[in-house]
This record gives structure tokens, sequence and C-alpha cells, in this order.
């Protein structure tokens, strides 16, 4: 059964048994005490090899068998059982079988001796074993790195692709503390999500502990050619040596800056490092938040001010998503939700009321876009969903997860009648549930009796403002928060895209007063997001949009480069093609390109995208070329033939990671 914390004093309310449909595993059953994992990397056959130890303890009678989830990646040596205190040092060999679950996992039967299972006996089960090409862990040829000197690997767990790094009960449910020893090749730098680490230079030895339980998808590993600069006296940055000095010249001393204020908010950070390591464009997503130390895409760097939003969000998660975790996939917005709430007080008190309100209505207006093109009803719009076993939790990550449930914690800030009581509201509550994981009623329970008057006044109960409506109800917000404080950066975005909208180009006397050099990236990324909400455009509109900017854009950052440049397919703008095919050659990774394949191939311009992704050097990472030839493969006609221009250029070393129907236009 779910054993929370009650949140008020007094016996909790009993809860349903939680279950976590993406995990096999019969987490249940057993206490996790803490795990060992021993691994040898092998940059050569891209392997690692060595052996997981599970300390656990059996909370049931009558458990015979151990499940744990796994992945078919994994190649399995052997099982065997210890039982510390028993009298017998020799560990005994286990029986296992490994059987199908979803595509993204399978599950690991261990039978386990009777002697080893009476509820509150500690046993150990070490289980040996070898990676192969799972989901979870990236393997960087030295040409797709930064430096291109180098090999680099790199883990990914969230959500549930770490049972491809180790067999684990993979389930947020389950949190505990674990300990690594990692033997690399010399010159190998190793760092891991733990807040304790040592090497031994002569035996080329890392190892690490996180004496702070966490669940299994915040296990993460880096291992290469890897510098760092302290930047303050808990905070330090890694990254491959040619990006390093940039990195430092971006946040210097802003992390520790902003650790203060989220301490002064939340309570104090409870991990000791808070460390950055810069990854390079192959890493699928834009940041991980990794307690200790959190994985940030290197190609963020060009855009302070979203680099500055996605390390803050990544701080806040040490609160809220780290430290108190949502139980199952299925209430993802207990992490991201009040992450992203927690994040904009931060750079509310960093840096102002109208900056946050700014970077909230691009989001939002993100959000909305996304339920038009989704529909009201769509369940995916629920802040808690329901997946039918075999779902993947990753492909339900979405803009409510963040952004609605951002709304839906601005409403509980609101009701409580002042944000800074609900601040000290979020600081019990990390207080109370720290190092746990909860469910959306824990949350909700403690709100109502933390504040006794509005559970008095029934405000879970409000006509069209129920906690179950906001919690179960498909479609936008219930309500959003007022943003009128950002009005001096809003307002003039909106005037320039009026002038825009009008049908016509318009004269240049009345777009003098608007000088978007002067602009905020954001101001500038909410005008061409709205530009785009309005596409396609007139031709002559187009030719005056890119006479004023075009230029001005080529010299900012990429998050602006590629939303005018989503402009120029969207509208068949032919002129500045050119600048489609330069920024496709030099940005690889998956954030910046797969949007604008995938506009690309929606239009007219599907053989344009076809012939640039066979151009482009280097290629993307495997997991973007899979992706992206997907993408491509109905685009190529059968009349296609190895013989035809299209192919007799493109027989390249790296389109062996290309399936064989995008190759050769089947």
């Amino acid at each position: 059964y779910w054993d929370q914390p009650s949140a008020c004093p007094g016996p909790g309310a009993p809860r349903c048994p939680l279950i976590d449909v993406a995990s096999a595993s019969n987490f249940r059953c057993f206490q996790l005490r803490h795990f060992h994992l021993d691994l040898r990397l092998n940059f050569a056959v891209k392997e690692m090899s060595g052996w997981l130890v599970l300390d656990l303890v059996s909370v049931q009678p009558g458990i015979h068998t151990l499940i744990l989830d796994s992945h078919s990646s994994l190649l399995i040596h052997s099982i065997d059982c210890k039982v510390p205190g028993s009298g017998q040092e020799e560990p005994v060999s286990l029986t296992y079988r490994v059987d199908p679950f979803t595509d993204y996992g399978s599950t690991l039967n261990i039978s386990l001796p009777t002697s080893a299972v009476k509820p509150g006996q500690l046993i150990q089960i070490t289980v040996r074993y070898t990676t192969t090409d799972g989901p979870a862990i990236w393997w960087l040829d030295s040409e797709l790195t930064c430096g291109q000197s180098r090999p680099l690997v790199f883990t990914q767990g969230h959500s549930v692709c770490n049972r491809s790094f180790f067999p684990c009960f993979d389930t947020p449910a389950v949190k505990s503390t674990y300990s690594a020893t990692v033997r690399v090749p010399d010159g190998v730098t190793v760092l891991m999500s733990a807040s304790r680490s040592s090497y031994s230079k002569q035996d080329r030895v890392f190892q690490f502990s996180m004496e702070f339980p966490v669940p299994s998808y915040l296990v993460a590993l880096v291992a290469g050619e890897l510098q760092h600069v302290d930047v303050g006296p808990r905070s330090r940055l890694w990254a491959e040596p040619c990006l390093l000095s940039c990195a430092v010249k971006k946040l210097g001393g802003s992390v520790e800056r902003w650790l203060g204020v989220a301490e002064e908010l939340f309570g104090p950070y409870l991990w000791g490092r808070c460390d950055i390591v810069f990854l390079p464009p192959s890493f699928p997503i834009v940041a991980m938040e990794n307690p200790c130390l959190t994985f940030i895409i290197a190609s963020i760097l060009e855009s302070s001010e979203f680099l500055l939003i996605d390390v803050i969000h990544e701080i806040a998660h040490g609160w809220f998503g780290n430290a108190v975790t949502n139980a199952t996939w299925e209430e993802m917005w207990l992490s991201e939700g009040l992450a992203t709430y927690a994040q904009r007080r931060i750079t509310t008190e960093a840096y102002g009321e109208t900056f946050t309100c700014l970077e909230t209505v691009v989001r939002l207006d993100a959000l909305h876009r996304q339920l038009r093109l989704l529909g009201d009803n769509n369940p995916v719009s629920k802040l808690q969903v329901k997946f039918e076993p075999g779902v993947n939790p990753s492909t339900l990550m979405n803009l409510f997860t963040y952004e609605k449930g951002f709304c839906f914690v601005s409403y509980l800030s609101q009701v409580c009648g002042d944000y800074r009581r609900f601040d000290g509201f979020l600081r019990d509550y990390i207080a109370q549930f720290k190092f746990k994981s909860v469910v959306a009623q824990d949350l909700i329970d403690y709100f109502l009796c933390y504040f006794p008057e509005l559970k008095d006044a029934a405000v879970a109960q409000r006509e069209g403002l129920e906690f179950e409506r906001w919690l179960n109800g498909c479609g936008p917000p219930l309500c959003e928060p007022d943003l009128s404080a950002g009005g001096a950066l809003i307002q003039p975005v909106q005037d320039l895209c009026d002038l825009w909208r009008t049908g016509t180009p318009p004269d240049l006397q009345s777009l003098m007063s608007f000088d978007l050099s002067a602009w905020s990236t954001f101001q500038i990324v909410l005008f061409l997001d709205r530009m785009l909400d309005h596409s396609p455009l007139p031709h002559d509109v187009m030719l005056s949009l890119s006479s004023c900017y075009s230029s001005l854009f080529d010299g900012l950052n990429a998050e602006i480069q590629i939303r005018w440049l989503q402009m120029v397919v969207r509208n068949t703008f032919h002129p500045d093609l050119p600048r489609v095919r330069a920024f496709l050659h030099k940005h690889t990774s998956r954030m910046y390109t797969v949007p604008l394949y995938e506009d690309l191939v929606a239009g007219v311009m599907k053989c344009v995208a076809v012939e640039i992704f066979y151009q482009t050097q280097p290629p993307p990472a495997h997991g973007t070329v899979q992706f992206i030839g997907d993408l491509l493969v109905p685009v190529l006609p059968v009349s296609v033939s190895p013989e035809s221009p299209v192919c007799c250029e493109m027989e390249l070393p790296w389109m062996q990671h290309i399936p064989h129907a995008l190759a050769w236009g089947v």
C-alpha cells in the first residue's frame, strides 16, 4: 500500500495500492535499501560491463520471486544471492528468466531461495551483466562531440530508460541511496549524479556515492574528455575543453546567486553540490535535472535568456521533482508544474516580474497553440493522464505537464491570498515530504490542512474551479495568472504583430518606432511565434519581413533563427532557403533540426529536406538520424534508384545508421 507520511498530525488517510503500469517490477514487495554499480567502460566496442548489487528487504510474506525492470539490450550473465548474518559466506547462484514486457523494456524474473524471503530479512542480489545498444546509453564517436577529439558516453534515464542501464525497480515510487565504481581508459573523466566522488589515477577508477535517496531515473553518468571550473562554493561547470570558457563566461557566478534566491524561497538546498555539465548537441533533450549534476545541451549556450531559464528550472527541480517526486508518471505535473512555478518565483525575485511575465506569455502561447492542434477534448491535455500498459511515459511529456501544472499551482497561490504565504507552504511541504515520492492527493491534503480556512470554505469545490476538474478535466487551464505586469515588454510585440498582419507590408515610417536590435530574445521569439500563428502570409509581406529583419536574425541566437526559418519554410519563401540549408548544416541537435524537417516535409519542400539531410556533415546523432529518417521515408519516390543523382552522391559512412528504405528510396 502507498505508505506516506500524513499531511497533517495524526494518521494519514488510507491509500489505494499504488500501481505503476510502466514498471514490470514487484517493487511493492521489497524495500530497496541501497544499490551498488561496478562498471568498466569500453569505448572501442561501446559496452559497459560489470555488476549490480541490490540490498533488499522483503516486506511481504510468501514472496519467492524478485521481479526487476530490464531491457532486451542488457545481457545478463549470472545472478546470485547472499544473506548477511546467516552464517553462509558463499553466494548462492539463482535461476532467472527474461520475459517481454513492452517495447521499452522487459521483465527480469529471479527465483529466490526460501531462506532469503522472510519479511525483514536483508538479502543481497548480485546481477552480472553487459550493456549493448539500449535507449539509456548514448555512445558518441569523436566526430559527434564538440571538440571532435575523443569519444564520449552519457546516460539519459528519464522516464523509463534506465532499465537499459541496469536492472532496477524503474519507477519513481522507489527511492534509495546508491554507490558506484567505474573503471575507464586513461584520459577519460567520469561524472555521476552523486553527492561524493573520488578518483584513483593509478587504477583509473572513479568512486561515487549518493547519500540521499533517489529514484532510478535520476541515476546518470557521463564520461569523456571533460574539464571543470569552480564558479561558486558548491557549483562547478564541466564541459569539453573547447566549450568551457564560453560556459563560464555565460554563467559565471550566477548559479550560486540563483541557489541563494531559491533557498530563501523554498528552504535549504538538500543535495550539497550543484554542478552542471554541458553535453554535445546529440543530447536528446535540452536539460536534465540529475541531482548534484545537471545535464544541459551545449547548443543552449547561444541564447543567454533561454540558458538562464533552463538552468533555473533545473535548479528548481532540486526541491520539486528530486527531493519530492511524483510517485507515478501519470502525475508528472507534480514535478514539472511545481518546478515551473518555482522557476518563475526565482526569476521574479532575481530579475523582476516584468521579465517573468514575458517568459510566461511565450510559454502559455505555446500551450494554446498545442491545444488548437489537439483539440480541447484530447485526454493528453489532462494534468493526470491515465495511460494504458505499454504506453511509454516519455510520449506524454508535453506542455500541459509544465504549463497547465504551473497554472494550477499559481491558482493555489492565488486562493491562499498571498504568494509569500504560499512560499511558506512550499517550504513546509518540502520539509514534510523530502526524499519521498508523493501522489497529487498528498499535495492537496497538505495544502488544505495547512490553510484550514480554505478547507472550511470548500475552496476545492469552488464552482468552475474544482480541484478535481483541474486534475482530470481536458482542455485549457481553468484560469491563468495575471500577467499584466509584463505589459511594457509584451504590448510592443503585439503592436508590431498587428502592423504586419494587415495583409499588406506596413510603411517604413510606422516601423521606425520598433527597434528589434534592442529587444530581448523572448520579445523577438514572441513576435515570431505570433507571426507563425498567422502563416501563410502574402508573398510581398514575406519579402518585406525578410528585407527588414533576416540579416538581423542571422546574427542572433538559434532560438530566434529557427523561428524565422520556420516562417521561411511554412511560407515557401525561396529567397531565404539558403539560410535554412546553412542552419541545418550547422545545427545537429534534435531541438533545432526536427522542427525544421517536420515543416519541410509537411509543405512543398520535401525534396529539399532529403537533399539537406543527405549532405549534412557531420550527421546528427543516431537517435536524431532515426527520427528524421522516419519523417523522410514517405518522401522518396519508388522510382529513385542507386544510380539517380539524389543517391549516387550520398554513399557516406554514416548512412549505415539510416533505415535502408530511406537510404535507397524504397
